[in-house]
């Protein structure tokens, strides 16, 4: 089953360097890929380059930044092909201990009857 460990952080409360993390998110990667669960893991841009979109008078708000005011930040995800949701919660745990993390939230992806499921193409990502 397919889980996705969502990458929560605090950028105020951080105290490892970036080279540090990274060399431990490869570390969890590798891991996933000899044990065949690794599917897919992205990090994603600072809440300063966010956009959040809301209905508001029947029609579609724009505002700069996230959704909500938190000191936390969704940081970046995994998706994971588990046995079982202790498996995925095990690889949430090593994130914890070894990186910055606030907290890593873990949820079961559904699938959704009749969508045209199909591989994403390569696309050009945003560099820090």
């Amino acid at each position: 089953m397919l889980y996705m460990l969502m990458l929560h952080w605090n950028p105020e409360a951080s105290t490892m360097d970036g080279e540090t993390a990274i060399a431990a998110h490869l570390a969890l990667a590798e891991e996933a890929r000899g044990r065949n669960a690794y599917v897919y893991s992205e990090a994603l841009a600072g809440t300063d380059v966010a956009t959040t979109v809301r209905r508001g008078n029947g029609k579609p708000l724009q505002t700069d930044g996230p959704f909500a005011e938190s000191k936390e930040m969704l940081a970046g995800f995994y998706v994971l092909d588990c046995q079982s949701a202790d498996e995925a919660a095990e690889y949430a745990a090593k994130l914890v201990d070894t990186t910055d993390l606030a907290a890593v939230e873990v949820r079961p992806v559904v699938a959704v009857p009749n969508w045209p499921y199909e591989v994403a193409a390569d696309r050009q990502r945003r560099s820090m």
